[in-house]
């Protein structure tokens, strides 16, 4: 909740709210008669926590204190909050009683289960981050790997697929191959001619797939590099389309995700994505841009004539 947006609000926190808001206003049909009840306890529950919590301030404050004038202000503040707080949770309870079966019980099972919620939430970030921090001696994490064995995943030869071979070769690996699964015979037979006829220095490595599986099979063999040489790292590079619009996703990169998804799980794996920008990303791009300098304090708002004017001058150059 604590990502702020272009404006250095919470817009997380106020999307949550927001939509928080307007389901109990449609649970309630805006009748404010019933909604009253759940601002009331939210009110003094904060009244009285907080009432509360400066005591427990003071109380602190004061068993180390040894300035007699600053220890009267001192049992001064904490009279005042301890009295604040009698009454604000003698208001809250009688509220509860009163206004328990009108309402008032949304407002303490709401609290019960955030409170819940976040508790969960703080020992699960506590735990990871207890789990990842670097240990003071040597580990097996900072253990350099014997060797690196990169493999590239292709269906087809096309620019994606030379700029993911060309980015492997820089990485200068012990080993390099590339790794293709065999779903349709004549495209498999075309792409070992095409290899062959551009004349790739790069080792294929073609699966057979007699159920037209493509993740299992690519995800069985990387085992069996890691079970040949445990101490190894695989890497495998996945080339991969940048669009520009969100159906185009559902279109593109479906089995990268699906193979991704499952080697982040398979231990001394390292998965890469090689991006390719389509046309379309370029144009969503340039959008994004002019939409910034639009948006942007004491920017010069031009008009559709001078915008396509630019972007001409933009293409010419």
């Amino acid at each position: 909740m604590h990502t702020r947006g272009d404006r250095l609000a919470f817009s997380n926190g106020i999307v949550l709210l927001a939509g928080a808001a307007g389901l109990l206003v449609g649970i309630y049909g805006a009748d404010s008669t019933r909604l009253i009840q759940l601002y009331i306890v939210g009110v003094f529950v904060s009244f009285t926590l907080s009432q509360t919590g400066m005591v427990r301030h003071w109380n602190r404050h004061l068993a180390t204190e040894q300035d007699q004038a600053k220890r009267r202000h001192m049992i001064r503040s904490r009279a005042i909050n301890a009295f604040g707080a009698f009454f604000t949770g003698l208001v809250l309870v009688v509220v509860l009683v009163t206004k328990f079966t009108h309402g008032a019980w949304v407002a303490l099972l709401g609290m019960v289960i955030f409170y819940a919620v976040m508790t969960a939430i703080r020992k699960h970030y506590d735990r990871v981050a207890e789990e990842i921090a670097a240990p003071d001696g040597p580990s097996d994490d900072s253990v350099r790997p014997s060797r690196i064995h990169s493999v590239v995943l292709i269906s087809k030869i096309h620019r994606p697929t030379l700029r993911a071979l060309a980015y492997a070769k820089l990485m200068r690996s012990d080993s390099l191959e590339a790794l293709s699964v065999n779903v349709d015979p004549e495209e498999t037979k075309a792409l070992r001619a095409e290899w062959e006829r551009r004349g790739i220095d790069v080792p294929l490595k073609v699966l057979d797939s007699p159920y037209r599986e493509i993740t299992r099979p690519i995800i069985e063999y990387v085992k069996g590099l890691r079970k040949e040489s445990p101490r190894d790292a695989v890497s495998v590079i996945i080339p991969e389309y940048v669009v520009g619009h969100w159906y185009e996703h559902l279109l593109h990169n479906q089995s990268a995700l699906r193979l991704k998804g499952r080697l982040l799980f398979t231990p001394g794996i390292m998965v890469t994505s090689v991006p390719y920008q389509l046309q379309s990303s370029e144009a969503a791009k340039k959008r994004a841009r002019r939409q910034q300098e639009w948006n942007a304090p004491g920017s010069v708002r031009r008009g559709p004539a001078q915008v396509r004017s630019k972007e001409s001058s933009e293409h010419k150059s």
